[in-house]
């Protein structure tokens, strides 16, 4: 028996109702059982439309958040995506699942989430989903290039690698700025450059890696 779905539920309307109108990103949060994603400790916070504290400094994004995040994507099915922060898996599953049969890289550099997340992912029986140890700024070039790429954490500028490892009319969204608030942006690839829109005021923990602050 699932306790958490008429939370889950409300939460959907919540994130809804701050204008968020992809069915698919909201049926993804309906589906996605965040509570498998947080500390034991914090699991009755699961549902609030807020992010959660993980470990060494790390947080699971406000479900709003990562809903116009997701959005601004414009995800579609077989996409190939990259996720830089993988965090406790859940933006890597929500992804998953929209995009599937897709497939979702999501690159990490704390070992003890790398740990975490996959335990996650291996409760929900995910597939598509490939969660690698190693230094996100950097990208991962092995599996480039990416219809879309994501990043959960804040930094200066839209690091080089991940620009070179994005196709061609390709999408990035980002949160870019100093290290105590950014704006979130969606870039979309033309001739090899960026064109960039802001989404809003946010904040976001700091990248960590060759390309952040």
């Amino acid at each position: 028996m699932d306790i958490f779905k008429n939370q889950r539920k409300k939460l959907v309307e919540e994130v809804r109702g701050q204008g968020i109108k992809d069915r698919k990103v909201l049926n993804a949060i309906l589906k996605i059982p965040r509570h498998l994603f947080v500390p034991k400790e914090l699991i009755n916070q699961s549902y609030g439309n807020y992010p959660l504290s993980l470990d060494k400094g790390q947080t699971i994004s406000q479900p709003y958040t990562a809903a116009i995040m997701l959005e601004s994507l414009e995800l579609k099915k077989g996409n190939k995506v990259l996720e830089i922060g993988t965090a406790s898996g859940w933006d890597a599953c929500l992804i998953a699942e929209i995009i599937k049969p897709g497939v979702v890289y999501t690159v990490e550099i704390t070992p003890e989430l790398v740990e975490f997340a996959k335990k996650n992912l291996k409760k929900l029986n995910i597939k598509n989903a490939t969660i690698i140890y190693g230094d996100g700024s950097q990208g991962y070039g092995e599996k480039a290039p990416y219809d879309k790429i994501i990043l959960t954490a804040a930094c200066p500028r839209i690091p080089q690698p991940l620009i070179e490892q994005l196709k061609e009319n390709g999408i990035i969204v980002a949160p870019v700025g100093p290290k105590y608030g950014q704006k979130l942006v969606k870039c979309i690839k033309k001739n090899g450059k960026l064109s960039i829109q802001e989404l809003g005021d946010f904040m976001f923990v700091p990248l960590k890696g060759k390309h952040s602050y």
